[in-house]
Formats: C-alpha cells, structure tokens, sequence
C-alpha cells in the first residue's frame, strides 16, 4: 500500500520524523519498503501570477511576460510555453534557483531580450501533469508562496509491504490506529454523522447468497454534477497513493477506499431495473465488466444483479453496461461487506486484480460499511451537488468475534518478558481490543476489524509488537534434558539417513506439490490430490511418490555437468486425507559412475545390483527378498519388490527406457522407495564372542529352474543351517555346458565357525548334507 505521509497526519501525528516513522512500522510488522520524496530536490521556486504577454520581436514562439512573483516590482521574464496567458497562477524559477537535473537559473538575454527567471512547466520540477505546457496551478493560490510549501512538496511517499493477514492497514485509518497504539498519539478521526435524505427515492435490497454477503446498503443520490472538478487537495492524496484521477463520483469512491478502506461501487441509477440482488452466479452468465473484459462466470462467483441480470461481479469490479458515464445525473451507491472466501482467487480466474478485490480477500471490516456510505455521501454533495435518498441496508448473520483467552502466565513463558496484567490489557486496548480480567486469563474480543485474531499466540504476538521487538530483553532459555528411554528395538529416522550419507548420497528436500504428469507418468495415478490454490501451475497436485522430485535433481545436477549423482529423500507421499493415507517414505535415486573418478579404478556404471546392496544395508541385519515387479515408472525386467517377513515395503529397479527418453536423460538412473515405518523395527544388539578357531568353508553349487530367483533359495538354505553357520552367500551364477537349459547353477559359500571349541569334519558334513537335503526338497538340485 502506498499514501502519503502528510495524509497520514492529518489522522495521527506523532513526534517522529519520517524516518523514525518508517522504522517503527517496520518493526511493528507493517515494512516499509520504500520512502521516496514527492517531488525532487529544488528551491527558489514561487508561486506567481502572469500580469501581462507580449509577442517576443525576434521569435515568433517566444512571449515577453510581466510576472508578480510578490515583489514590489514585477520580473520581466521570457517564456515559450504555448499556455501562457495573462491571469495565469504557474510557478517562477528566480535567479538563483536550482532545478532538478542540477540545473541553475541565471539572468540570461533570449534573443536580445532579459529574462529574471523562469516559467516552470510540472516536467521540469520532476512532477509531470501531462499538461504540454506550464504548470498551471489554481486562481486562488497565493502569490509568492515557495511552490514546495504550496504544493506540499516535501510530503514523504510510504509504501508499506503487507502480509496477507493484516487487511487493516490497507487504508489512511488503519495505519493510524496502528501508529496512535504504537506511540500513544491521538487518532484525529471524527465521527461521520449521517446524512440526512432529502428524497424518498430507494431501491429494495435482497441478499441471496447466505454467509457470503451477510451485509449490502446501498443509496440512491439524484441531480449529481458529472462535470464537478475533482479538488486540487484529493487529486493529490490519490495520485500520491498510486490512482489516477478520473472523475469526482470514481475519485470520491477511490478516496474513501484509500482513507477507511471499504470499497465502493456507483451505478448509474437509471440503467437499473428493480430490487438489486446479491447472488450466485449461475454457471456460464457472462457480463462485461469496466475493463472492457467480457468474462464467463463460475457458479461460485458472486455478483450484483437487478432485473435484467448480472450488474457488477461483487467485491471485484462492476459492470461497463451500469457504469455512470458522461452525463449520468443519478447514481446508486453501494457499501458492502463480502466474505474473503467468498472472494478470494475469482479475480485471478478471470485473468486479472482490482483494488476492491484485493481487501474483500483478505477481509474488511464488517462494521465499516454504513459510515464509509456517509462519507462518500457528505463528499459527493460537497463536490457534486445532488438529492441523496435513505440508505437501504440488507443485514444478516454477520461474522462473529469470539472473545480469546489469554493467560498472563503464557505471555512470559512466550516472550521470556515478565509483564504485570494491568500492562497486558493496556497493549490490547490501545490496539481497540475489549479485555475482561479474570485472574490469569484475560478474555479479550477483537474488534470487527481484525480477522487475524483467533488463537492465544495471536495475541501474544500482539503484545510483542506494540512492546516492541527490539526492547525484548535477550536471555538464555534454561530448560531441562531428561535423558529418554530409547527401544532397542528402534532406531531413529536419522539413522537411515546416516547409512545412505555414509554410501555416498547427498540428501535433497523438494516440495510436496508437483507436476500433475510426475504422478501420471511415475506413479500411474490420475486422481491425486490437488490443490486448490496452487502457487504455480507445475506445482498442482500432491505427490504419492518421491520419484518425480529425485529425477527432476538428477536433471538440474546433468544441467550442471554433475557426471556422478546420487540423491535420496525421506518424507510423506499423499494418497489421500487421513494420516494413515500419508505414510513416510524414502527413496534414493543413482546415477553414473559407480566410485568417484580415480585413476587406478575403472569407469563402471552403477547398475540394479548395486542399488540392491543400498537397500540391503538399510535393512540389515534384517534380510529382504525380492520378487520382480511390474511398476509405472520402472524398467519391465529391471525391477523388484522388496519383501521384508514376506510383507512388500517397497520397489527397486532402473528407471523405465520410455521416461529415459522421455526426460532427455543421457542414461538410465536406479532408484529404490521403501516404507519408512517398515526400517525403524531393528533386531536388538546382540554381544558375541569373537571365535578364536578357525572357520571353516563349503561351497555348494545348486541347479533350479532358470526363473527360480536366487533369493528364494538363499532363504531355504537359511533356514535350515545349523547354529554354528555364520553366513551363507552367493558367489557365482552359471548356465551353459553341464547344466541343462531353462536351467541355471547358484554357488553359495557356507561360512561355519563355533565359538567354544574346533568344528570337526562329521559336524561339517552334517550341517552340509542337511543343506543339501533341504535344498533338494525345495527342488533344486546338487551340481556334481
């Protein structure tokens, strides 16, 4: 929001200088984002008045002015503006003055003639009036007055960068309730009283549209002068605040939005037809709005509508067919409040945003629509003449202002300040909330202005601010760590994320919104959950995988000339609303070489079974299994589920060539997704004496059918070794002369080691033929 610091004064004006202005406001959470002065560094500049023109002898368009500066003697002044003319009010430049550009006026001879200063024109003194000529100011200006303080020249600019929450600080008003609570000046703001009809002319107000416009009054004001000048003094407030002057019946409602900051709408009363009536639109009804933009309404638009149909699109903007045009004699004026969801993002649907539509969607103050339709009532009579009838006005259920309790005790535990309670309720009342003391607790109701407030730490937020953030003492927080007890049969999240960094993987945080085809292509999913207000168009729907967001790094760090990349991420996917339908994940994702570039080791890329020792690592001391799978985003015969206690918990495989392709990657990456809950259960540590005999070694090579997976057999040999087994691996996978086809021979090493004494050969053997028999009932075969 942007105003003027001497309109600001007029409201409240505290014993501070711009600056300390500025800062104080900033550090009460309305930032200040900019200062700028109205007008560029310039002096010796007055008002003056020309007397007399005469044609200049040697210059057809140049005049010889005779110009009362407020002197005793007038200044003969050459000038070659076309507007000049005798009677005019402009300002004179004398000699000495210095103009913006660093520009001095001296005596000087134009074509043989002296000219003692010079005729300004608004370019020249750095504020344009579009006018191709001299500044022309009014009849009734003072002669030799300094322009600056004519023209109140030295006024600072503010712009004030709010945050969503703080609507009430988009008027003149709001931001001096603010500086009169941060200060203790007095707010200058005299009621407005109403004014009285003068005719009984009336439209009937009906409102259809239940919570979201619980309040709309409108009059009805006959006999306005259209063609009434704007004042010279409002002109300036809006020009300074950013509008650009139009006409007094559109100033007058733009002015009293910048001071109260309730939006206004004037209809040209005689293209109305019967009751006005605020409504839904009905799905499809189009209106053509001020802008010239013909537009398409959603059934979830509010709008403003006589007889004949739709008349405004309500609290956005209103329609060109009611717009009070040149030569309009009555109007309809209307005061409203509209609900912020009722509002918001239905201008942006449209393709565009108004001032109106920027504080209903963020909320007005309720209360403020019968004093700012007598405000602008008083102005328009005072600027325009007319006959205003009684004000109709529709109420129904208005939103409520529950009280919120505060307790004394929490401000302190809060903001670490002890404050008596007496000096709580001070803050709160000069901020214009209602308090009621009971012991600990105040009950404090906000007013209708403040839909901000709601919960405990509103408040104490409150407080902090009008205290002050920067007189809050600093103070170490003391408090106690009690060692907990942690399950051994647990381990913490951040003990997944040390194995992954210590294998050489960097972790990524990406947003939980993402591209609607991420989902469709990565996880086959055509009904995710979508936003309802996206921040961009590629973020619109929630993930059900963290596929998407690890590809799209792996492409930013290939941007980058990245040739090795190795990511992973825990966090929640979304299936849906409930939290058992958000469960936690993590997935990595590899790309590249599989050890960092080294002279003495050769250049090979990562591939599925390197990924799968990733997981298994994860997973240990726990053992997986894995079945192939068919999965969306993975390769048809590079993939697999990974079972743990036979429960699937994740997949694992190379991403599938049509999205190699279809992502532009130069090759395949591998990526695996596990269920987190499913890794934080770990076997509790067992202590084991280190063997000091010798271990001892079986190989053992098993035929199965070419489709039996490995893993599979490795899990019955498992299970049937005998206590003394320390490890049974696969070493070898063999197929060709000896082994029949549709066939395939695995070689497991059988580690044996006892703690207490030296395994003799029967034993051995034992545990060896035990393995074989089991493996033989399962259906394989002993290679011989």
């Amino acid at each position: 929001m942007k105003f003027s610091e001497n309109w600001l004064r007029t409201w409240v004006n505290p014993e501070l200088s711009s600056e300390e202005l500025a800062h104080l406001l900033t550090m009460a959470g309305l930032e200040v984002e900019e200062t700028e002065s109205a007008a560029p560094a310039f002096d010796n500049v007055f008002v003056a008045e020309v007397l007399s023109t005469t044609k200049h002898p040697d210059a057809d368009r140049l005049n010889v002015c005779t110009v009362n500066v407020g002197e005793a003697e007038p200044l003969q002044i050459v000038c070659g503006a076309p507007n000049v003319k005798p009677g005019l009010k402009v300002p004179c430049a004398r000699i000495g003055a210095a103009l913006p550009g660093d520009f001095k006026i001296k005596r000087a001879k134009v074509r043989g003639v002296e000219s003692f200063g010079m005729l300004c024109s608004g370019d020249e003194l750095g504020i344009p009036d579009g006018v191709d000529g001299l500044l022309v100011l009014p009849a009734d200006a003072p002669v030799g007055t300094p322009l600056r303080d004519y023209l109140q020249l030295d006024d600072q600019l503010f712009t004030i960068k709010l945050t969503p929450n703080r609507a009430d600080c988009l008027s003149i008003k709001g931001v001096a309730r603010e500086v009169s609570a941060l200060t203790g000046a007095v707010v200058n703001a005299g009621a407005t009283p109403p004014v009285a009809a003068t005719i009984d002319d009336q439209r009937n107000i009906k409102l259809a549209a239940g919570t979201a416009c619980p309040r709309y009054a409108g009059r009805v004001i006959r006999n306005v002068d259209q063609a009434a000048p704007t004042p010279d003094w409002m002109k300036q407030r809006l020009v300074r605040a950013g509008l650009r002057p139009i006409s007094a019946i559109v100033d007058v409602t733009n002015y009293v939005l910048l001071e109260l900051g309730q939006p206004l709408h004037a209809f040209d009363n005689a293209k109305l037809q019967g009751d006005i009536t605020v409504r839904f639109a009905q799905q499809g009804e189009r209106i053509t709005l001020l802008n010239d933009k013909d537009v398409a309404l959603d059934a979830d638009m509010l709008v403003i509508a006589d007889a004949t149909g739709a008349v405004a699109l309500a609290g956005i903007m209103g329609g060109g067919h009611s717009a009070v045009e040149a030569g309009a004699r009555d109007i309809f004026l209307e005061s409203a409040y509209f609900a912020p969801e009722a509002i918001a993002g239905r201008a942006r649907r449209l393709g565009f945003s108004s001032d109106a539509s920027h504080r209903f969607e963020r909320g007005v103050d309720f209360g403020e629509a019968r004093d700012a339709m007598e405000r602008a009532t008083r102005l328009i009579l005072d600027l325009c003449g007319g006959e205003p009838g009684p004000v109709i006005e529709a109420v129904e259920q208005l939103p409520a202002r529950p009280p919120v309790a505060l307790r004394v005790s929490r401000v302190e535990r809060v903001l670490g300040l002890a404050l008596p309670a007496a000096r709580i309720v001070a803050i709160l009342e000069r901020l214009g909330l209602s308090t009621t003391v009971d012991g600990d607790t105040i009950a404090v109701t906000p007013p209708s202005y403040r839909f901000d407030i709601q919960i405990e730490e509103d408040l104490i937020e409150e407080i902090a601010r009008v205290y002050g953030y920067d007189n809050i003492p600093v103070s170490i927080s003391v408090a106690r760590t009690p060692m907990l007890p942690q399950p051994g049969d647990v381990r913490p999240k951040i003990a997944l994320k040390h194995i992954l960094v210590a294998r050489d993987y960097q972790e990524a945080v990406n947003y939980a919104f993402v591209e609607e085809q991420w989902e469709a292509d990565f996880a086959a999913n055509t009904q995710p959950v979508k936003l309802l207000n996206p921040i961009a168009s590629q973020m619109s729907v929630m993930r059900s995988t963290l596929f998407g967001g690890l590809i799209n790094g792996l492409k930013h760090n290939i941007n980058r000339k990245q040739d090795r990349v190795r990511l992973f991420e825990v966090a929640r996917v979304f299936h849906g609303k409930g939290a058992d339908q958000q469960p936690e994940k993590i997935a990595a994702l590899a790309w590249g070489p599989r050890e960092a570039e080294q002279w003495g080791i050769a250049r090979e890329r990562i591939d599925f079974f390197d990924m799968k020792a990733d997981v298994a690592a994860l997973l240990a001391p726990r053992v997986a299994q894995f079945q192939p799978v068919e999965h969306p985003a993975l390769h048809p015969g590079r993939a697999a589920t990974v079972l743990l206690d036979g429960q699937p918990i994740g997949v694992l495989g190379e991403l599938h060539p049509k999205w190699v392709q279809a992502y532009e990657l130069v090759h395949a990456p591998v990526l695996f997704e596990l269920d987190v809950a499913a890794l934080l259960h770990a076997r509790k540590a067992e202590v084991v004496a280190v063997s000091k005999f010798q271990p001892v070694r079986r190989d053992l090579a098993l035929i199965v059918d070419e489709d039996r997976a490995a893993g599979e057999v490795l899990a019955v040999l498992q299970e049937a070794a005998a206590a003394f087994v320390t490890e049974i691996a696969l070493f070898d996978v063999y197929r060709g002369k000896g082994v029949a086809e549709e066939k395939k021979s695995l070689a497991f090493k059988v580690l044996m080691q006892d703690t207490h004494k030296t395994l003799t050969d029967e034993e051995v053997d034992a545990a060896v033929a035990k393995l074989i028999r089991r493996a033989e009932a399962a259906g394989a075969t002993l290679r011989v």
